[in-house]
């Protein structure tokens, strides 16, 4: 008899409804993904499809290489006055002055030789940020024009803003030819690009965040390259 009391307890023992463990998976993965795709909504809210020229004077002007036509839009800048001396940041080792001349027109080469200082040491957007601080600081700038490409521009902000809160910084974006021949949906190439460029905008505004409070996971040491040894000041472009 009380065996069958206590599989009649059993039987009607409420077990564990196999719908909310399912739930309890799927809700969260809905979540991050429907806040990653709000993300990448937000971060092509901020590329602008056209070139448009600087709201105003600046005292120096940096372009950060890795881009088809950077280099040439800010030397074209400088000519026009817009700041008083630019810095090209990370120049291949091997790249000579004479390189980055012959791809300028005749009429801007001159300004290489007076007016442009080459960084080699950067490897990437935060040390692009750490060298360019130290040559805005070197030179008392306060104000700079941000030469890179659309894509490109909301990292390359946060990391500078970041390295540089007391320098102000105005946008120059520049569009390639992809972005300007077809949608950017329309271009698998494209798409990859922007997405691989939000995941790391996503990291560095992430990382930004925790070093204000203290919690710096990624030294800046150990994004410079030889790890421990001092990075090289950034040269004239007539000595290189």
């Amino acid at each position: 008899m009380s065996s069958d009391l206590d599989d009649r307890s059993h039987k009607r023992r409420p077990a564990w409804p196999r719908g909310w463990l399912r739930a309890l998976i799927v809700a969260p993965l809905a979540v991050l993904f429907v806040g990653a795709g709000l993300g990448f909504l937000a971060f092509l809210s901020q590329l602008r499809g056209v070139e448009t020229q600087p709201e105003r004077n600046a005292d120096g002007i940096v372009v950060l290489t890795g881009g088809s036509s950077r280099i040439s839009d800010a030397v074209e800048l400088l000519a026009a006055g817009y700041g008083k001396r630019l810095l090209i940041s990370g120049v291949h080792p091997t790249n000579a002055a004479s390189d980055i001349s012959r791809s300028l027109p005749e009429n801007n080469q001159a300004l290489l030789r007076c007016c442009v200082d080459l960084d080699r040491s950067a490897v990437n957007t935060r040390s692009n940020a750490a060298e360019t601080r130290r040559w805005a600081h070197e030179r008392g700038f306060k104000s700079l024009i941000v030469v890179t490409s659309n894509y490109h521009m909301p990292r390359a902000i946060v990391e500078l803003s970041h390295a540089m809160p007391d320098v102000e910084l105005i946008p120059f974006v520049v569009i390639g030819d992809k972005w300007r021949d077809e949608p950017w949906w329309m271009s698998g190439g494209t798409l990859r690009l922007l997405l691989s460029e939000y995941v790391k905008y996503v990291a560095a505004e992430v990382r930004v965040r925790l070093a204000q409070i203290g919690l710096d996971l990624t030294p800046e040491l150990l994004e410079q390259p030889g790890g421990a040894q001092a990075p090289r000041r950034p040269a004239t472009a007539q000595v290189n």
